[in-house]
């Protein structure tokens, strides 16, 4: 009689799980990169008043859309490892040794990176304003981190849904974990599925990735086992028919909840469900704190 080879790893389930714990286990490898966001010291919100801003050389100033930093000539600050003092075509010296340089608009969610010593400054826009935040790796919060603790992985919240794409893609307004400013993106359609009996829907926005959607979501584990304001899930591309994989396995935390040097959006109020997914990354400072 033959024997099988067949073992309990090989099992559909196992594997599930092991390429999980493959995907955590990169997704925190990047969430722990030496200039992530757990390695912001400041959030700076820039005005017309020229200021000086700590953890970051220059004096800043913004008006008429155009970001303006004034540095010393003992200052330095980087742009694709060219330095701005005195060298970029957009500055100008002046007799004091100092450089003047101004930044063209910036879109809003872009940003661009500039290098000073060993951390790196993110010039960005965020809700229609500049922000400037510092990134070092010696961040105490970037090395303190242990990593987030996260169900483990449960075949039953990988769930087939449809995406129905919207006649025109909707411009949706929604909060910010920073009060005061709200984000507004395009809703490009929604994705329609079922779990536990129920039939649900969520707005979606577009990826990252060109073709992607992204969701932002609370559920009823949210305030209790999981980050109270958001999770975020990204969906593969839908196929010719328009259908989707919504793995809330890979469902993930954003940089608020980390940090408050962070200004993540909030979901659409139609986002907010009520089944409890009982999947994906939990509350991350239950481990911060050693519980």
């Amino acid at each position: 009689m033959p024997t099988s080879t067949h073992t309990e790893s090989d099992s559909p389930t196992a594997v599930f799980a092991a390429e999980w714990e493959q995907w955590h286990a990169a997704h925190e490898r990047r969430r722990a990169d030496p200039h992530g966001f757990l390695a912001v010291t400041h959030l700076h919100w820039l005005s017309a008043e020229p200021s000086r801003l700590e953890g970051v050389p220059g004096v800043w100033s913004v008006k008429n859309d155009a970001v303006t930093v004034v540095l010393e000539a003992s200052e330095s600050l980087l742009r694709d490892g060219k330095e701005l003092n005195g060298r970029e075509l957009n500055g100008s010296a002046a007799k004091d040794g100092s450089t003047t340089v101004v930044f063209n608009p910036i879109a809003e969610r872009e940003g661009i990176n500039l290098t000073a010593g060993p951390a790196v400054v993110e010039l960005a826009k965020r809700g229609g304003e500049y922000i400037v935040r510092p990134r070092h790796p010696e961040n105490a919060l970037l090395n303190e981190y242990r990593g987030t603790p996260a169900y483990a992985p449960d075949p039953r919240f990988a769930v087939e849904g449809v995406y129905v794409p919207f006649e025109l893609p909707r411009p949706t307004t929604v909060g910010a974990a920073v009060e005061g400013i709200v984000h507004v993106y395009e809703a490009p359609g929604e994705i329609r599925f079922e779990l536990d009996g129920q039939d649900l829907t969520l707005t979606a926005f577009n990826g990252h990735t060109p073709g992607t959607l992204s969701v932002l979501f609370t559920d009823a584990t949210s305030g209790k086992t999981t980050y109270a304001a958001n999770r975020s899930l990204t969906v593969a591309a839908p196929d010719a028919d328009g259908r989707v994989t919504l793995d809330f396995n890979r469902a993930v935390n954003l940089p608020c909840a980390y940090t408050e040097l962070a200004t993540c959006p909030l979901p659409p109020a139609e986002n907010r469900l009520t089944v409890a997914i009982e999947a994906g990354e939990q509350n991350p400072h239950e481990r911060q704190a050693g519980k």
